[in-house]
C-alpha cells in the first residue's frame, strides 16, 4: 500500500469514529472482555439493535473491527439455531491512538536511560531503571490523584473487588511486544513510582503479563 493510499485508508477510518454514537459502539467493544454480538450492544447503549447493527457493520467496513460467526446456545447441528454476528477489535491501531498509546513517553524514556548509562558507565537496564523512577516521581507529583494520573497516561485503571487497580490499556502496546523485558520492566519502575508518589503507602506495582491489557497491576500494601 503506497503512502497515498495509507493516508486514505486512515482518514476515513477517523471520519468513521467522528460519529459519537459509532465512537461510543467501537469503545464499547474495545473494552469488552470478548467478540460481542449486536443485540448486546443495543443493551447495552440504549440502542435500536438496527442502529447498533449499522455501526458495527460501518466500523467492520472500514477494518476497524474483525467479524465473526458463532451459535451462542453451545450447540451444534440441526436446530442449534443460525450462527450470531460477532465483533471483535482488529489488529490494526489507528493513528490518533485508540486505545491511547505513548510511545514519545517511551522514546524518551529508553533515550535518557542510555545516555545515562554512557555518560555513567552503569549498566543500561540500571539507568532505564533510575530514568523510569524519576519520571514515575515526576508524574505523581503532578497528579491530583493516582487514578487521574494513570488516566491521563492512557492506562485506563479499573478497580477490581481486591482493591487492586488493573490497567485495562497498555500505552507502550507495540513496543512491549517487541521488546517485552525491556519495555515491562521500564513499565513496572515508572508505575511503582507514581503510585508510590501519588498515593504513598497504598500500592505497589506487580508484574501480571496479560494479552492486550498493561503488564503491570498494582495491588493494595500490606
Amino acid at each position: 500500500m503506497t503512502a497515498a493510499e495509507t493516508g486514505l485508508s486512515m482518514g476515513k477510518a477517523l471520519s468513521a469514529l467522528g460519529d459519537p454514537s459509532r465512537r461510543a459502539v467501537f469503545e464499547y467493544v474495545l473494552h469488552a472482555d470478548g467478540p460481542v454480538g449486536r443485540d448486546e450492544v443495543a443493551g447495552s447503549l440504549g440502542m435500536v439493535r438496527s442502529t447498533a447493527a449499522f455501526h458495527l457493520d460501518r466500523l467492520a467496513a472500514e477494518d476497524l473491527l474483525e467479524v465473526s460467526f458463532r451459535r451462542l446456545t453451545g450447540r451444534t447441528g440441526p436446530g442449534s439455531g443460525r450462527p450470531h454476528k460477532l465483533y471483535s477489535p482488529a489488529v490494526r491501531e489507528v493513528a490518533i491512538s485508540l486505545p491511547p498509546r505513548r510511545y514519545d513517553l517511551a522514546g524518551e524514556l529508553l533515550a535518557a536511560g542510555v545516555e545515562a548509562a554512557v555518560e555513567t558507565g552503569i549498566p543500561v537496564a540500571e539507568a532505564l531503571q533510575s530514568v523510569a523512577a524519576r519520571a514515575g516521581e515526576e508524574i505523581g507529583q503532578e497528579a491530583a490523584t493516582l487514578e487521574g494520573a494513570l488516566e491521563l497516561y492512557g492506562y485506563k485503571p479499573n478497580a477490581g473487588e481486591d482493591g487492586s487497580l488493573q490497567l485495562l490499556n497498555c500505552p507502550f502496546h507495540r513496543l512491549s511486544r517487541a521488546h517485552t523485558s525491556t519495555i515491562c520492566g521500564l513499565n513496572l519502575d515508572l508505575l511503582a513510582a507514581v503510585a508510590g508518589t501519588a498515593e504513598p503507602g497504598c500500592y505497589k506495582a506487580v508484574l501480571e503479563p496479560q494479552a492486550e491489557r498493561c503488564c503491570v497491576r498494582l495491588v493494595p500494601q500490606d
